[in-house]
């Protein structure tokens, strides 16, 4: 420690500060390989690579369709809207624009780049936050290549916040605010309060106000710094100044920052939002439904290496802090993101970029303390090190077949086909909608206010209408409620198995509605009377309904009836005639085909239907039974090992699993199988069948 101490400048508070902090703990770190070496310009491309691969996965957010259609109105309109033009109840009240900046610079990606511009803005935003966020971790100190490593393990958690998103420009501007805050706390002395840094912070607070509610974040870690600065960090105050002197700057930055913030399209109103949301908004039910505002889910952040990163972070923080080198800052910012990312998914992103440059700082202070004073490898052997380790690190993540690397849009996710079904027929009025459905339908048919959402990705509306929506949803009598009230001529419902809400059974036992598209995306429905009767006359489904109660009730009766059978087969065939998107509707015919034992008829669907959509659950499950029946059990755990991956290893997966292990010979592996499928379900018929061959318990 003294070695870093003795860096720092001769004035006992800025050494102080210097040895807590970033830039005077360089003694301590690794700073044998310059930067322009060629193995630092290698090692740190392959890292960038992977950040960069890390994000190039399908685009599946729902919310893209509202953020082009807003920004390619701003253009359009040339200025920023002042009343609500998204939706139709809400149609022409006064209304804050969420993150119109980050609309209106978007657009031009789209509208001259189209999908390659969207996967443009995702690398540049991506590669540019965590460049800034290793300029910063070099200025703390973090010479070395072992920062890279952190960098690239940060951006693993920081990819799930990856989709074109207001959050991807903020994480510019927040890797930006820490570079400034970082770079003025490794001066020495301040030469003049024209040229501290800590202005810098005061554009990158204009630009946060117009991108994101979030903006919120700089001002925290300008009052983390200036919490620094009164303990003794940072540069030393002018002489003949007190120990207050050192947080003025950053409360002079604060002030004008805040000044700045109001220099907005909509003012108070914009920056009152977060705390709206944090006092009233988070407490109705419409907010709690919403799975990234849920804590996290370790199920989905295992292969990231979420868990490590948050025992490594503060690991590393107290580590330091043990050895003399406090930092106020990182401990701070540390306690702060990860309440938040622990507790409300949608900030892991933050949390991530949050946590990188002080990762790297502590990493390369750990190994080069590790290795005390032994010397360090040659450059190439260390490039080659540090790259293996980021790519080491990314090949559990990027292999995730439920995140799959790509470049193009998930399929089954946005109502294309329906909406294209709307314009064909005609189908316009009063509609309802969940609000995941909301950005398609504005990128389909904004302005047209014959085909608005009822509710947009932002849920606009008073407290009553977003509870009396969130309501209808369950269905039941919110549902009646609703229709009484706007009495809707279309409802436009997701069918993706994970969104799958009450509402389309409701919709299905409602007399005064005609189911009329329905595909994997999405069921569409209108009213049978009024301006859509003609639609209903022509289009409507006498059998196929929209929802699961009532596909099961029609799979029951189809088992003892081939006439039905032949007449559901006709309204499957319209169904896939109407849409590129109808695995399930192959799914659904061939368990007619298995109910006739047409064993190639079933194959060919279920492969099809696999084709469609690779995850769909229960899809493998079939094959495998198909493939037993026919005696080929290894082409059925083939199978079953695809539906584990698809939807897990449920009680009937084992089951099978079991049978098969059964017919290959395999005794103690199949009665393995069976009881693990009743420890899921002790009453599996198939697996307590399997136990009783075998003679086991």
């Amino acid at each position: 420690m003294g070695a870093a101490a003795g860096r720092g400048p001769g004035r006992g508070g800025a050494g102080r500060g210097a040895a807590r902090g970033g830039g005077g703990a360089r003694g301590a770190a690794d700073a044998g390989l310059p930067l322009r070496h060629p193995a630092a310009l290698a090692a740190a491309t392959v890292a960038a690579a992977v950040v960069a691969l890390s994000v190039t996965t399908l685009i599946w957010d729902p919310d893209l369709g509202q953020h082009l259609t807003v920004g390619r109105a701003i253009w359009q309109l040339g200025g920023v809207p002042q009343v609500h033009l998204w939706s139709w109840p809400a149609y022409g009240r006064p209304d804050v624009l969420p993150s119109w900046g980050f609309r209106a610079l978007l657009a031009p990606f789209w509208e001259w780049g189209g999908l390659p511009g969207l996967y443009a803005w995702r690398w540049l935003t991506t590669l540019g936050a965590f460049a800034a966020l290793w300029a910063a971790a070099r200025v703390m100190g973090a010479r070395g290549l072992s920062p890279l490593v952190a960098l690239v393990a940060c951006a693993l958690v920081y990819r799930q916040r990856s989709q074109v998103r207001p959050e991807t420009l903020v994480a510019v501007l927040f890797a930006l605010q820490v570079l400034a805050l970082e770079a003025r706390r490794a001066r020495p002395a301040i030469a003049s309060w024209a040229r501290d840094p800590v202005w810098w912070t005061v554009p990158v607070a204009l630009a946060w106000a117009n991108v994101h509610v979030s903006y919120w974040m700089g001002f925290a870690l300008l009052a983390f710094h200036a919490l620094d600065a009164l303990l003794g960090g940072g540069p030393a105050p002018p002489a003949g100044r007190g120990r207050l002197a050192r947080a003025a700057p950053f409360a002079a930055a604060g002030l004008a920052g805040a000044a700045a913030s109001f220099l907005n399209p909509f003012g108070w109103r914009a920056l009152w939002q977060p705390f709206e949301y944090w006092l009233t908004w988070r407490h109705e039910p419409i907010y709690r439904s919403i799975g990234e505002l849920a804590p996290v889910d370790w199920g989905v952040n295992l292969t990231n290496g979420l868990p490590a990163l948050v025992v490594a972070w503060p690991a590393l923080a107290l580590w330091r802090a043990a050895r003399g080198r406090a930092d106020a800052v990182e401990l701070l910012l540390c306690a702060l993101f990860t309440w938040l990312g622990l507790t409300t998914q949608r900030f892991l992103g933050f949390y991530a970029l949050a946590a990188a440059p002080y990762l790297g700082r502590g990493l390369a202070e750990a190994l080069a303390a590790a290795r005390r004073g032994r010397p360090a490898p040659a450059p190439w052997a260390r490039a080659a090190l540090a790259a293996s380790a980021c790519v080491a690190a990314a090949l559990p993540e990027l292999a995730r077949p439920e995140v799959p690397l790509g470049l193009g849009f998930a399929r089954g996710i946005a109502p294309e086909a329906a909406c294209e079904r709307m314009a064909e027929w005609g189908v316009s009025g009063r509609g309802l909608n969940p609000f995941g459905l909301s950005g398609h339908l504005l990128l389909r048919f904004w302005p047209d206010r014959g085909r608005l959402p009822f509710m947009d990705i932002h849920q606009t509306g008073t407290a009553a209408e977003r509870a009396a929506y969130q309501e209808a949803m369950g269905g039941g009598a919110g549902w009646r409620a609703l229709d009484d009230r706007h009495r809707f001529d279309w409802v436009l419902m997701h069918r993706h198995p994970t969104a799958r809400v009450p509402l389309l059974d409701a919709l299905d036992a409602d007399t005064a509605f005609a189911l009329v598209f329905v595909d994997d995306a999405a069921a569409l429905w209108v009213r049978r009377s009024g301006a859509m009767a003609p639609v209903a006359a022509a289009r409507a489904y006498a059998l196929l309904p929209g929802g699961d109660a009532g596909l099961a009730r029609l799979g029951q009766r189809a088992a003892s009836d081939s006439a039905l059978r032949r007449e559901i087969a006709a309204e499957l065939a319209r169904q896939m005639a109407e849409s590129p998107r109808h695995a399930e509707a192959l799914r659904h015919r061939s368990n007619l085909a298995l109910l006739e034992a047409r064993w190639e008829d079933a194959r060919r669907d279920l492969e099809a239907a696999a084709a469609l959509a690779p995850n769909l659950a229960g899809v493998h499950l079939r094959l495998a039974a198909i493939a037993l029946e026919q005696g080929r059990p290894r082409d059925a755990l083939a199978a079953l090992a695809r539906e584990r991956r698809a939807s897990g290893a449920s009680a009937d997966v084992l089951a099978w699993e079991g049978e098969a292990r059964e017919r290959l010979g395999e005794r103690d592996r199949a009665a393995a199988r069976y009881r693990a499928a009743l420890a899921r379900d002790p009453r599996h018929a198939r697996a307590r069948a399997g136990l009783a061959r075998l003679g086991a318990r």
